[in-house]
């Protein structure tokens, strides 16, 4: 179940873009307070459901705070900023070096070779479907101008990777997901007041997607990956994560806003045989580690 919960969020990341095309009239920050606060408010909706104390303080440590809202908080403004320096195309390629970094990361040390293989052959399918509509020499060149946007987006990356792995080594509960929600919101706030205008009022059209986003893609995904990363299977959810821009891609095709192409299936085709040689069936990898086995036996 855990494990179903973290492929959850990352199907619904993989709705990121077409929800967000409902919002994108509104600034980055407010639209990111907005997201959080509603994800906060899952948290005490919950509480209230099963009859527990609404306002009872979180049981975190300091390490997990800063942890959490550096991962939370930290991802987004990079990415945020990042955008400001390069181009999108660009910083979104550099930033899903995310699921190869998370990908080594929760691999066994025996495993580590086969889980970077995994890895390359899903980031090879995510940058078909990321540049698929870019000119061969707009989708290569690295221009010394976007040196900070870059830097930016190798930031994102870091983070999310980290902030990912470090799930299953601190523990704690579902409510910190919360309170570092609340967190998050209230330095979104801090940073659309000093570095953005207000967008005000919203039509019906935004209010849907800054809720549809707040409920899923940018909140409540947010508990779902938790679930999986300190109680699933880190390795499928990792090489999983390569999935999501293949889901974007598929839903902007579905709603009628991108083209359907080949380079979509092989992407396909990448990602999934990338999750197949990092993640390989339990049966096949018991049977290739007797065989291991039996061959040390056999030397000593």
């Amino acid at each position: 179940m855990p494990t179903f919960l973290g492929l959850s969020a990352i199907t619904l990341w993989g709705g990121l873009a077409l929800l967000g095309s409902l919002t994108t009239r509104v600034p980055a920050f407010q639209l990111l307070f907005i997201c959080f606060s509603i994800s906060a408010t899952l948290m005490f909706l919950n509480r209230i459901l099963q009859k527990r104390p609404v306002l009872k303080g979180p049981d975190m440590t300091v390490n997990q705070w800063l942890t959490g809202i550096s991962g939370l908080f930290g991802f987004h403004f990079c990415y945020f900023m990042a955008l400001k320096f390069a181009p999108a195309m660009q910083v979104s390629l550099i930033v899903y070096l995310w699921p190869l970094l998370l990908t080594v990361l929760v691999a066994t040390p025996g495993q580590r070779k086969r889980a970077l293989l995994g890895g390359m052959t899903g980031f090879i399918g995510v940058s078909l479907v990321i540049t698929q509509n870019q000119t061969g020499a707009a989708a290569s060149v690295i221009s010394p101008q976007y040196l900070t946007g870059y830097a930016l987006a190798i930031c994102c990356a870091l983070i999310w990777s980290f902030y990912s792995w470090s799930l299953a080594k601190n523990g704690g509960s579902a409510d910190d997901i919360g309170w570092l929600s609340l967190a998050v919101a209230t330095l979104s706030l801090t940073a659309h007041l000093l570095l953005e205008k207000t967008y005000l009022p919203f039509t019906q059209t935004e209010i849907l997607g800054a809720l549809l986003l707040g409920l899923g893609p940018v909140g409540g995904a947010f508990y779902l990956w938790d679930a999986g990363m300190k109680h699933g299977n880190r390795s499928l959810l990792a090489i999983s994560s390569f999935a999501a821009p293949l889901i974007t891609a598929f839903s902007l095709v579905i709603a009628g806003i991108s083209d359907w192409s080949l380079i979509l299936l092989t992407a396909l085709v990448l990602v999934i045989s990338g999750g197949l040689i990092a993640n390989p069936p339990k049966a096949k990898l018991r049977s290739t580690n007797e065989v291991s086995s039996e061959s040390e036996l056999s030397q000593s």
